[in-house]
């Protein structure tokens, strides 16, 4: 059994040399846009899973995912390199590149709360001119004090 603590913390120094060594070292046209987010080691410290997203060269143009992720591949052995000089553990552990999800699902959620905003406007300026179909308290009884 590995101490968790020591898995986050051989995470997040992976995930710090894996951004390193691709920012500075790796002269990979590919690899210019990406950015690592993240990294997960399991349990016995063997495999690291490394998230990654893209970016656009501008805001207009869509990020080419299959050229990075291709880029990534043949780099693996590389930064498999420098992960296992850097964190001086006993196994190096085998990398991973999955392409990171949560910046989509983040512009997803922005426009459904977008929408829903829009909706209880559109419901709010509604109410404000709406009236009562009948009386404002329509269980409202009126009682004869001579039936006592």
């Amino acid at each position: 059994m590995v101490d968790q603590a020591r898995a986050r913390r051989l995470a997040k120094r992976i995930s710090s040399i894996v951004a390193t060594a691709i920012e500075y070292e790796i002269k990979d046209p590919r690899l210019r846009f990406v950015t690592v987010t993240d990294a997960k080691v399991t349990g016995d410290l063997r495999e690291a899973t490394v998230y990654y997203t893209v970016m656009g060269e501008t805001l207009e143009t869509e990020p080419d995912y299959a050229a990075a992720a291709a880029g990534l591949d043949k780099a693996k052995g590389v930064l498999r390199s420098k992960v296992g000089a850097g964190t001086g553990v006993k196994f190096t552990p085998t990398l991973a590149f999955v392409l990171d999800k949560v910046p989509d699902a983040a512009r997803e959620m922005e426009e459904l709360l977008a929408r829903a905003r829009a909706a209880d406007d559109a419901v709010a300026k509604v109410a404000s001119t709406a009236t009562h179909a009948g009386e404002a308290d329509p269980y409202k009884v009126e009682r004869d004090d001579d039936e006592s």
